[in-house]
C-alpha cells in the first residue's frame, strides 16, 4: 500500500468578505434612518376631530404653557426662531413645520410662532393636537 501522492486540494470558503459587507450594510441603514425627535415636555394638546397624522419628517417647534419656545430639545427665543429654522429647512428635505403647543397656550404666542416659521421658508406649518403628535 502506498501513500496517496496526489491529495484532493481542501475547498474552503473565506467568509471575511461576507461578513464586511453585512457591517457595511448595517452601518449604511443606522445612518439613513430617520428618528423622530420628540420632546420630554408635558403637553396637554388642544383635541380636533379633523386631525391627520403628521409627517415624521416635520421639524417640531414646542411651546409649553409657560409660553418658552424649544427647537429641537433647545430652549429658543422667539427671535431666534426665524434664523433658526432656516437653517434647518435649507437642509430638510421637506419644508414642513409642525408646532406643538400646550393647550392652555394663548393665541398671540401661537400667531407669532407660526409666523415666525413662515418667515423662515416653512412651505406648510401646522398645528398638534393629540392625534396628529400622538
Amino acid at each position: 500500500m502506498r501513500p496517496n501522492d496526489n491529495p484532493e486540494p481542501e475547498i474552503t470558503m473565506d467568509m471575511t468578505p461576507l461578513i464586511d459587507m453585512v457591517f457595511i450594510l448595517l452601518i449604511f441603514f443606522m445612518v439613513t434612518t430617520t428618528f423622530v425627535k420628540d420632546m420630554k415636555l408635558e403637553l396637554e394638546r388642544p383635541k380636533a376631530s379633523s386631525a391627520v397624522a403628521a409627517s415624521s419628517k416635520a421639524i417640531r417647534l414646542f411651546i409649553d404653557r409657560n409660553g418658552d419656545t424649544y427647537l429641537d430639545g433647545e430652549p429658543i427665543r422667539i427671535w431666534l426662531i426665524q434664523s433658526k429654522l432656516r437653517d434647518l429647512l435649507g437642509t430638510a428635505p421637506s419644508k414642513v413645520v409642525l408646532v406643538v403647543t400646550d393647550e392652555g397656550v394663548p393665541a398671540g404666542k401661537l400667531v407669532e410662532v407660526v409666523d415666525q416659521a413662515r418667515l423662515a421658508g416653512a412651505e406648510s406649518v401646522g398645528v398638534a393636537t393629540k392625534k396628529e403628535a400622538g
